[in-house]
Parts: C-alpha cells; structure tokens; sequence
C-alpha cells in the first residue's frame, strides 16, 4: 500500500500493490471529506493547535503527578482515535481522553 503525490499537488495516487488498480483522487481537499470529528466533553468540535482546559484532576500514570482540574493545555494535535488528542503538558508529551477536555 502506497501513496504517491504527482508533481501537480492536487492529484493523489493510491496504488495498492496486491491489485493491479489505482485510485485517483482529484483533489487532496476531498480526502477531507473522510476525517473524524473530535469533540470534547461539551460536544464542541476540536481542531488541531485548539487550546484545552481539563474538567477533571487526572492522575498520570508511572508518576506520582496529578494534573489538576482547570489546567490550560495549548496546540493540541488530533490523533487516530476520535477519543483521544496529543498534547505536551509541563514538557511531557502525553495522550489525554477528550471526555476530561473542554475547548478553551
């Protein structure tokens, strides 16, 4: 399985090697189409480098922390799982469920 971008940018090739078939996607904006929604606790939409305030003290596995309710967490990246975003919190990098978020 692979993807192949053509020297125009707006069109994609999908060649699957077990088939002797390829895709074409005319436009990149069109995969788009297919992408998750990420809400948070509240039901509001979450994007990429949206900023966060957790709704729950949160204890962070294989450490003695906490993460206390009301803390700001700023660029947040989406994941594959709709239920889960990728932060850095105080240098750590660490995935957090989006039902202990709410958007900032």
């Amino acid at each position: 399985m692979a993807f192949f971008v053509s020297h125009k940018a707006t069109l994609l090739v999908y060649k699957n090697p077990h088939i002797d078939k390829a895709f074409k996607f005319a436009d990149i904006a069109s995969l788009k189409l297919n992408k998750m929604d990420v809400k948070d606790s509240n039901g509001t939409l979450l994007a990429d480098g949206d900023s966060v305030t957790l709704i729950k003290d949160l204890k962070v596995k294989g450490t003695s922390t906490t993460l206390k309710r009301g803390k700001m967490v700023k660029n947040i990246r989406l994941t594959d799982n709709p239920d889960e975003i990728d932060c850095r919190i105080d240098k750590i990098s660490m995935v957090l469920r989006t039902e202990f978020v709410k958007k900032a």
